[in-house]
């Protein structure tokens, strides 16, 4: 079974595990590195060290049926899922983002409320979105109980992280070069359709060329099928993107988001572009897939400065 491991305090974050670290592309730059985190989650169970992840606040998730729609670390509250697995879930990756930042043990026994309301491990500092698959991008400048309507988000704080739920969609993750300023943005083909990429870089205070940008797994150029008319509203902004699509017997096309994604990144001015381009729709037991299972749960990406 895969695991995210916990070796003496230090979470060890594989490819086949819950959590998997973003790799920015190279060349690799030091400043990046040293004051960005970003995350990749998968619906693999966690698998961990109990004494570090469980105690009486906060107990292990549920353990999902095989079967479930949701097994096993969904982070969508909106999808039909329980409300507190789901909160169990987005409380441990909270943690497992700041225990990254902090270098502290995960979810450390804490004596009394008055601890625990002042621990930055005992509180949520993830900003979700209510995304729907427009342009609006949103800016950050703390972190809010009101759910926020938005399909991309920007920070420039420290500890606040922005998260992108997805579940066949591309996550986009960017960050200034020097790690002053990240952003978030859920990549579905409306969005990027709607330009979402150039709203993003036109909010942000970064120039395009200093910006990195990581794009993670999504429904695969093999599994995605649309119609022409989502490929001729491409081509009708860029008659390069044309080569993201390919024409099947049926008179319906394969898309590629990541073609799509790069291509638009490019040639709004950022050159540093990494991918990981894992099929959500054929890797069934990594990732939820809204077009292989209508009813599922979600993914989630979260990036961060500290």
């Amino acid at each position: 079974m895969a695991k995210t491991i916990i070796d003496n305090n230090k979470l060890i974050l594989n490819s086949d595990s819950t959590f998997k670290l973003v790799n920015w592309p190279e060349p690799k730059i030091k400043a990046l590195n040293e004051k960005v985190i970003a995350l990749q989650t998968t619906r693999l169970p966690l698998t961990t060290a109990p004494h570090l992840f469980s105690n009486k606040l906060n107990p292990l998730p549920k353990v999902y049926d095989k079967n479930s729609s949701y097994d096993h670390f969904n982070l969508g509250l909106h999808v039909g899922d329980n409300e507190e697995s789901v909160k169990v879930n987005r409380h441990l990756l909270n943690q497992t983002l700041f225990h990254n930042i902090n270098n502290k043990p995960i979810n450390p026994e804490l004596k009394n409320s008055k601890l625990r309301k002042n621990s930055s491990l005992a509180v949520n500092n993830i900003q979700w979105l209510n995304q729907v698959h427009g342009n609006k991008v949103v800016t950050i400048s703390r972190l809010s109980t009101k759910l926020i309507t938005a399909d991309a988000s920007i920070t420039r704080q420290k500890h606040l992280g922005l998260a992108i739920m997805t579940a066949d969609c591309l996550p986009i993750l960017l960050s200034h070069r020097d790690g002053d300023e990240i952003a978030a943005i859920h990549g579905g083909w409306r969005s990027l359709e709607a330009g979402i990429i150039k709203a993003t870089l036109d909010e942000m205070l970064s120039s395009p060329g200093d910006v990195i940008a990581w794009l993670g797994p999504c429904i695969g150029p093999q599994a995605f099928q649309v119609g022409k008319e989502v490929r001729d509203a491409f081509i009708c902004q860029d008659s390069n993107l044309a080569n993201g699509f390919i024409k099947q017997q049926s008179g319906k096309y394969l898309a590629n988001l990541h073609f799509i994604a790069t291509h638009q990144l490019r040639i709004l001015g950022v050159q540093y572009v990494a991918t990981y381009p894992e099929c959500t729709f054929n890797n069934e037991n990594k990732y939820y897939s809204y077009r292989r299972n209508a009813i599922t749960g979600r993914m989630a990406s979260v990036i961060c400065k500290y």
